[in-house]
């Protein structure tokens, strides 16, 4: 291994531990930090303290660099009709900002670009650069994937505890406070934002639809939309959660029971996937000399094509097999 390849890897190791050390201080601080400049921002101040300054600082720089550009890629992702990058970040519960993330971005796609360039010494350091670049954004999708899935598996429980606290004689916003204290990540989360939501004056129909924002839960959408029909025309609120707890618990034993039933399936569909993908990858770094042909003639190119397209129609066709509505 070449000695800017090992420089390589350790700044790129250097530059991911920093992030992850950024989003662990902000994790630490619950967002006091942002709280403390959005109340100095308006010269609103705690009680017994004094307004805060304009942060400075390292991050400041990266900020006032990397933010102009970060909105323009925010932009075109809202005029797609997608989540901007400040919602993704917030959906996957990353404490960056979206300058940082950028920075991120660039980081990786140089650091790949870089290792492929500098051991191979061809054009494929661009393309690398571009797949470093997406890197990124597949763990922002993988952690806002596996939130879902555990605030899903988390909701019939906690709408049982909501219903609980209601029969107890909580009205519905200590009921929420109680959930926020009494569950676990990512419900108690979730909840106790909506908790300083209110306290900070809004009503629970409000906090509820911002959670359903922030986290795009069919199932939740269920419960706010349950709620907001039961302020307008009242009725017994603890069987109505009741109700629902029962519908979602049902709905989450059938998905595990699907999953089950094509594990087999789903995982021949993961292996014939990556299986050639990787086998090529391992070729390609490991003999370059014997797997140059594939790149310096046409019918090579056209077998790599040829190929790229048949995996991607096998694992369409495994993934629409698999894929069971409930």
């Amino acid at each position: 291994m070449s000695i800017p390849l090992v420089f390589g890897l350790i700044a790129g190791a250097g530059i991911f531990l920093l992030f992850v050390g950024i989003s662990q201080m902000r994790r630490a601080a619950g967002g006091a930090e942002d709280f403390e400049a959005r109340l100095a921002a308006y010269g609103v101040t705690t009680a017994g303290a004094t307004a805060l300054p304009p942060a400075s600082g390292f991050r400041e720089s990266i900020n006032r660099l990397f933010q102009p550009a970060a909105d323009r890629v925010g932009r075109g992702n809202v005029k797609k009709g997608k989540p901007s990058v400040a919602e993704q970040l917030l959906r996957a519960d990353l404490k960056l900002r979206t300058s940082e993330y950028f920075m991120i971005q660039i980081g990786a796609a140089v650091l790949v670009g870089l290792i492929v360039f500098i051991r191979f010494h061809s054009i494929f350091g661009w393309l690398a650069a571009f797949l470093g670049y997406l890197l990124p954004g597949f763990y922002v999708k993988y952690r806002i994937n596996k939130r879902l899935k555990a605030f899903n598996n988390q909701l019939g429980d906690t709408l049982t505890l909501l219903s609980n606290a209601i029969k107890a004689g909580y009205s519905f916003a200590q009921a929420i406070d109680t959930v926020a204290k009494n569950a676990v990540p990512p419900i108690a989360d979730e909840f106790g934002r909506a908790v300083r939501e209110m306290n900070l004056g809004g009503s629970p129909d409000e906090a509820l639809q911002n959670i359903t924002k922030r986290i795009a839960s069919a199932d939740f959408d269920l419960v706010a939309t349950a709620y907001a029909i039961h302020r307008t025309v009242g009725g017994n609120l603890a069987e109505i959660l009741d109700n629902i707890a029962y519908t979602i618990r049902e709905r989450v034993r059938i998905k595990g029971e699907i999953a089950t039933l094509t594990a087999q399936a789903r995982a021949s569909g993961t292996l014939i996937t990556f299986l050639p993908i990787v086998l090529a990858t391992f070729m390609f770094f490991v003999t370059p000399t014997y797997f140059r042909p594939m790149f310096s003639s046409i019918i090579g190119w056209g077998l790599l094509v040829f190929g790229a397209f048949m995996i991607f129609i096998g694992n369409l066709i495994i993934r629409r097999v698999v894929a069971i509505e409930v």
